[in-house]
This record gives C-alpha cells, sequence and structure tokens, in this order.
C-alpha cells in the first residue's frame, strides 16, 4: 500500500526557487484510544477522535532550492534544538514519498496555542500542519495533484512523524486504523467518518489544565511498552468492539452511551500504563478529583458531561453545546480549584486545517 504514494523527481516543475507555505492545524481528542503499534507507525487497534478548534499549531515552512537538503527549527520564535531528532528522523521517512526534498533547504517555524508535550496532541497538530505544507509544496511543483489527494497524502505522511496525526488532517470526526465501521478505513491515513447524529456538529470539549509540565514519560515510550503487556490482547480486542459501538452512538445521537464508551476508553488507556513493565502513572492528584466531581455531578444533573484523557494528566470535558452553560458553572465553582493557575481551554468539534498563506518566487 505505501508504494501508493512514492513519486519520482522527473514528476515536478521546479518553476520557482524558493517561498514560503504557512498553515494552521488542529489537535484531536481520541474517543476510542490507540495505544501500541507496529512498524512503521500502524495502529495496533482502531481509532476515532474528534478534530478540535482552538488548540492548534500554526507552521510557517519557508524553503530554498538547493543541492543538498537541510532544515531548522524555531518553536515560539525560539531556536529548538531538542527538536530536531525527530524531525530529522520523520524527513527520512518521508523522503522517498515527497522527493523533491531533498533539494531544498527548510526554516520551519511554528507556534501552538497551548502548552507542548501536556496531554494534549501537541505532535497530530505540529506533525500535521508539517505534512501539509510539505504536501503543498509538492502539489506546486506538480499541479496535476487534485486537492483530494494532497488530503490524503498529507494524512499518510503524517501518521509517520506522529501516529495521531493523520486524524488531524481532516475536520468532524475521524477514524484510523483498519475497520468495520467504514469501508474506506485504513492503517495508512485517516478517514471522515459519515451520518453524524446532529447533537455532535458542535460539540464541547472544555479542556481542563492540570499539569502543563512535560510528561514524565513519553507517548512514543508508552506504545513501545505494549508489545510486551500482559493484557494488550484484551485491551485490542476492547477497542474494536468500542469503536463499532460508538459508530452507532454517533449515528443515533446516544449520548448516555457515549458517555459511558468514551470514559471507558480513558480508563483502558491508563490502566494500560499502569500496569506496563516498568508501569507509570500520568494521573494527578487533581485528575482524581475531577473526574469523580464530575460523576458526582452526573447524578445530581441530567448533563451529559464525559470525562477523556490523552496520554498525560489534563481532563478534557465533552458535552453537546446545549448543556454549555452549565458545564461552566461546574468548572468555575468546583473545578477550577483543580486547574493549574486556574486555567482551562474552551473548545470544540472543528472543521480542520487551513491553509493560511503562501508565496513563491
Amino acid at each position: 500500500m505505501e508504494h501508493y504514494f512514492t513519486s519520482n523527481l522527473e514528476d515536478y516543475n521546479h518553476s520557482f526557487e524558493s517561498g514560503t507555505i504557512r498553515y494552521e492545524s488542529p489537535s484531536n481528542i481520541a474517543l476510542v484510544k490507540y495505544w501500541g503499534k507496529h512498524p512503521v507507525q500502524i495502529p495496533a487497534n482502531p481509532s476515532i477522535s474528534f478534530t478540535l478548534d482552538k488548540c492548534k499549531t500554526t507552521t510557517s515552512l519557508t524553503f530554498y532550492k538547493r543541492k543538498q537538503f537541510g532544515f531548522c527549527i524555531t518553536v515560539d520564535g525560539q531556536n529548538k534544538a531538542s527538536f530536531e531528532p525527530k524531525i530529522t528522523v520523520f524527513f527520512e521517512l518521508i523522503m522517498d514519498y515527497l522527493p523533491f526534498i531533498r533539494t531544498f533547504y527548510f526554516e520551519i517555524e511554528t507556534s501552538n496555542t497551548f502548552p507542548h508535550s501536556s496531554g494534549i496532541a501537541s505532535s497530530a497538530s505540529g506533525l500535521s500542519a508539517l505534512a501539509l505544507c510539505l504536501c503543498r509544496l509538492e502539489q506546486k511543483l506538480n499541479p496535476k495533484i487534485t486537492n483530494q489527494e494532497l488530503q490524503k497524502k498529507a494524512s499518510f505522511i503524517a501518521r509517520l512523524g506522529s501516529g495521531s496525526a493523520c486524524r488531524s488532517i481532516y475536520g468532524g470526526i475521524v477514524a484510523w486504523g483498519q475497520s468495520e465501521i467504514q469501508s474506506d478505513c485504513s492503517n495508512y491515513w485517516g478517514t471522515s467518518v459519515d451520518n453524524i447524529h446532529p447533537v455532535f456538529h458542535n460539540y464541547q470539549d472544555t479542556i481542563l489544565l492540570v499539569d502543563k509540565g512535560k510528561k514524565e514519560v513519553s507517548s512514543s515510550v508508552g506504545h513501545g511498552m505494549m508489545n510486551q503487556h500482559p493484557y494488550a490482547t484484551a485491551r485490542f480486542k476492547q477497542a474494536n468492539a468500542n469503536i463499532l459501538a460508538l459508530k452507532t452512538v454517533i449515528e443515533e445521537g446516544d449520548l448516555n452511551s457515549f458517555v459511558e464508551i468514551v470514559e471507558t476508553e480513558a480508563l483502558a488507556l491508563h490502566a494500560m500504563m499502569m500496569t506496563s513493565r516498568p508501569y507509570f502513572m500520568l494521573f494527578k492528584p487533581n485528575t482524581v478529583e475531577i473526574i469523580h466531581s464530575v460523576w458526582q455531578f452526573r447524578k445530581r444533573s441530567n448533563v451529559n458531561l464525559a470525562v477523556t484523557l490523552d496520554a498525560g494528566a489534563n481532563v478534557h470535558l465533552l458535552y453537546p453545546a446545549s448543556q454549555k452553560e452549565d458545564v461552566l458553572n461546574l468548572i468555575n465553582t468546583e473545578l477550577i480549584g483543580f486547574c493549574e493557575n486556574g486555567q482551562y481551554i474552551c473548545d470544540n468539534i472543528g472543521n480542520g486545517p487551513m491553509l493560511l498563506n503562501e508565496a513563491y518566487a
């Protein structure tokens, strides 16, 4: 399947020497979690996510024609040598699919609207934005590439840098991984999910920032621990069952079942971390306090408020837009004290990435 995206230098018309492409691309929050993978960046189980709107990365790719490939990267205006090894590996993985890269020098400038490495998927937004910039450059070099082809290839390319990044290429609800929920689901790129009930069209995600620091264990390391995990087989079976059940829930708008599936998935993800060898825990005491407070709130109200987490301590509160007032009241009266410096982010399901501007010379 991967040969589907290979290109040759003779496919390109090198009609310009330099330029800049600028994209913004959102993070996403997985509802059914992917945890564990096979080479190269193939998920051990399928996943499904909400693409967010306000939590996003803006990336500018400035390029210069050169005889030899090279790059530099700045994050929020600061040189980030610590990012270079990961981006180097990313370029090495995608070189055969975008061979023009070998003849350019790149200046990459990137910034997030949210804290990096704290359990909000910054690699998803960052690598998807970079992949889109590169695939847009390829389209300019080869105008025969359609926008639909650009999007699918960008998802494929982004996956090689960060698995969850392939889902950020699309807006709305997105699946990744071979699954029976749709015939076009693939291990190689993300797929927009069809037949979404109207209640999910403007679904809310308020992110409580329990800990804005860097995670103690990276997601890449955590994925690797699943290779020898004693409960891996059962976990993968659970995820496959949950994604089928969630697809029906999304079509029918069954919010009670949505809460149950989403919270089961979040707790299962962290249970895998706590039963790994070596084991680790990304929960913080305030994470647990928030979860218990939400459960108590649900018992005394009619609000369909779900808790989920990515690989970090921060808590995502998912709920319909019609119940936003009730949830914000809960946050500001009971939950804000559990947030670092009282901070939280109000987000919602979004429409996906956007090309901001471009210039060629």
